[in-house]
């Protein structure tokens, strides 16, 4: 423990904005805030789109560390969100599909504590506000996972204006069903359904304030909240003055998708005012970020990115991502070296000042000392996406600058400096052989190590894993 402090201490010294600290440095709250399927070119400050309105995100990530390089787990939502809460690779652990459509009762294996459980029991007081996606039965729910308050939904997706859902609710209700559509179910307080009456990102917002503002009260308990706007992922639904804004955007989904995004900007201008009105801005590490790319049939742009939602190309996986600390982290620039969600589960301890749990596996690093430094938290080693598809997989490797992929639609496997070419364009596989042999057998080990699915998100997945097709999982690794 006394050899963790003196790193964080370290590190703060060179990090913070703010007189050197002498001594001690009072433990941030942490406040994640993420996304649902917005792209890479869904945000301002990237600069890739100029329709987009997020002028609260671009404050907040030009005064942070942006992260250019910044990377999920994996190109889905459920997946992705359980290397966040886990930090491990939700292949290690046979989380690698969404959860099953048919209401089955399971969830993220509860052997692996979650962050929220981590910090917890280190003294944060914790919340999760808005989209679980990790499992409905109660072993699974959030107050089951760390977290002291919740207000959210605990499927994957909800419609957005609550006299929609509450009517056909109502009505499957009474027809006797047993199973619900999870965009129509009540939204939950901890484990009590309850009435909603606003559109759902304001409500999630609302409740976001209340945190903060209660939080407020008893600044010497830091917190930790986990605000998951389902905003911008369908139904596109969006308020009539936030589409207002839009109106020269001739494509319907694309007009309605930009007043999603921007009504989450404004609530996070509403959750800023807070955490500054309440005199907790400047130790509140805010962390955003997005689940996985951007579904481009939905309204999603990824450019310069390729592809999108679901795919090893880079607008599957590389997403918007900062931390902006006043207190701690020195603003107004860019880190380069590859980041993951990975990451943030032994960053946020090094933060609380707490030791990994006994037991606890982690697949990611702590990146403090590496922002400090500019320096990689992985230098010469790989990050791994891994997607399944009829028998065989999608893969990506990222080490330092490169990239491999091999897709179904990449025709072999290619390399590529995502440094310089993050369209992926030039194909570099000829240049450097050795390097994408090297890289491809890293890849081999690490998938064969991997827990096999738990579940399926639907039958078919769990046909085509199953099938005669299966031998094909040796040739994701096979070079030309």
């Amino acid at each position: 423990m006394k050899k963790q402090t003196i790193k964080f201490l370290a590190a703060l010294s060179f990090l913070t904005a703010v007189p050197a600290v002498a001594t001690e440095v009072e433990r941030p709250n942490i406040l994640v805030i993420i996304t649902d399927d917005q792209g890479y070119a869904d945000v301002g400050y990237h600069g890739f789109d100029n329709d987009v309105k997020t002028p609260n995100l671009d404050t907040l990530a030009n005064e942070g560390v942006r992260f250019s390089s910044g990377y999920v787990a994996h190109p889905f939502c459920g997946p992705s969100r359980t290397a966040l809460m886990t930090g491990r690779y939700p292949h290690k652990i046979g989380a690698d599909f969404n959860l099953p459509v048919d209401g089955s009762s399971t969830g993220i294996d509860t052997h692996e504590m979650f962050i929220s459980k981590a910090l917890q029991q280190v003294g944060y007081h914790t919340g999760a506000i808005g989209k679980w996606h990790l499992g409905e039965e109660k072993p699974y729910q959030p107050n089951s996972r760390g977290f002291d308050e919740f207000y959210g939904f605990l499927g994957g997706g909800h419609k957005f204006f609550p006299q929609q859902y509450r009517t056909q609710y109502e009505k499957a209700k009474a027809s006797g069903v047993k199973r619900f559509n999870d965009y129509i179910t009540p939204l939950m307080r901890n484990t009590e359904e309850v009435r909603e009456t606003e559109y759902l990102t304001d409500a999630f917002t609302r409740e976001a304030v209340d945190f903060i503002d209660r939080a407020g009260e008893n600044k010497k308990q830091p917190f930790f909240l986990y605000l998951a706007y389902n905003a911008p992922h369908v139904p596109l639904e969006a308020k009539e003055e936030d589409l207002a804004l839009f109106s020269h955007v001739k494509d319907k989904k694309r007009r309605t998708y930009l007043a999603m995004v921007y009504a989450v900007d404004r609530g996070i201008a509403s959750v800023v005012d807070t955490l500054k009105k309440t005199g907790q801005y400047d130790n509140t590490l805010i962390v955003f970020v997005s689940d996985n790319g951007g579904k481009r049939k939905w309204g999603g742009v990824n450019l310069p990115l390729q592809e999108g939602k679901g795919s090893a190309r880079e607008g599957g996986h590389r997403v918007p991502m900062f931390f902006h600390w006043p207190n701690g982290l020195k603003g107004g620039k860019q880190y380069d070296a590859p980041v993951s969600t990975l990451d943030y589960y032994p960053t946020f301890l090094a933060l609380a000042k707490s030791d990994v749990p006994s037991g606890k596996v982690l697949d990611g690093k702590n990146i403090l000392p590496h922002i400090v430094d500019n320096t990689s938290a992985r230098e010469g080693e790989s990050l791994f996406i891994m997607r399944h598809r009829k028998g065989a997989h999608d893969v990506s490797i990222r080490r330092d600058d490169f990239k491999a992929v091999r897709t179904t639609t990449t025709n072999g496997w290619k390399l590529f400096n995502v440094a310089d070419d993050i369209g992926e364009t030039e194909d570099l596989s000829k240049q450097y052989p050795q390097l994408l042999a090297d890289m491809v057998k890293d890849a081999g080990y690490w998938a064969w190590s991997n827990k096999p699915p738990q579940w399926f998100h639907i039958h078919k997945e769990g046909d085509e894993w199953r099938s005669e097709d299966m031998p094909r999982y040796g040739e994701t690794f096979e070079l030309d």
